[in-house]
């Protein structure tokens, strides 16, 4: 049989763990006030969301945006995760359509989880031979989740070392106020760092003073004791 929206739907509801989801609704952030207002959890573990995502990768895209739109967060994963496996089995087509449809449903993926299981394979596979502009229009808007899939999205390309366009987002987003956003910006860099010490090391040269101290901190991870407490104290 293929799968269907409502199919797939239920093989995720059937999965559900209300005890789980009372802790993990915490761990997210759903307080009113906090970063994750409001969003609904199941319960479900992220190895029975990979794999409810490689069971049903051949849900079309059409309706697996039905699940990306789904009040329940990890409806919402199994679909990006979806999209994430259509990516990589597809060509420059179908990764032009996901990218797409990934930037035009980007108020759903509104948690740090969501963004960064999904922006580096749906929407960094197809920007990798594209155009990427829109990277620095999401990086414009007044939206956290728009601003941290801009940067993470760049992670596709650090592992083609290809540096510049992390480099020139942090610049972008260096005065944001958001932890989230400064702790992208420093993954990021450190991931840069595990590919080449000596690109991030300049880029820290012109940048430490005016990074924040967490963006710096995580940056600074793999860095011997010496070199981080001399980065540290610019």
């Amino acid at each position: 049989m293929n799968p269907t929206f409502p199919i797939v739907r239920q093989a995720i509801l059937a999965q559900e763990q209300p005890e789980r989801a009372s802790f993990v609704a915490r761990y997210f952030k759903t307080q009113p006030g906090q970063y994750g207002e409001g969003d609904v959890f199941l319960g479900l573990s992220m190895p029975q969301q990979h794999a409810l995502s490689r069971q049903f990768r051949t849900l079309p895209i059409a309706e697996t945006e039905q699940l990306v739109q789904d009040p329940y967060h990890e409806c919402r994963m199994v679909g990006l995760l979806i999209w994430n496996e259509q990516a990589k089995r597809g060509g420059a087509v179908v990764r032009q359509e996901l990218a797409d449809r990934y930037v035009a449903n980007r108020q759903f993926i509104n948690n740090w989880d969501l963004v960064d299981s999904s922006c580096p394979t749906t929407l960094g596979l197809h920007l990798l031979n594209n155009d990427r502009a829109v990277l620095y229009e999401l990086a414009q808007q007044d939206h956290l989740w728009s601003q941290r899939i801009a940067l993470v999205t760049t992670w596709q390309f650090i592992r083609h070392s290809q540096f510049g366009d992390t480099f020139a987002l942090v610049d972008q987003l260096m005065t944001h106020r958001h932890d989230l956003i400064h702790k992208a910006m420093g993954w990021m860099l450190r991931e840069v760092g595990k590919r080449n010490i000596d690109a991030l090391d300049e880029f820290l040269h012109d940048y430490a003073r005016r990074l924040p101290r967490t963006t710096l901190r995580y940056a600074l991870e793999r860095h011997d004791p010496a070199s981080r407490r001399e980065f540290m104290a610019r």
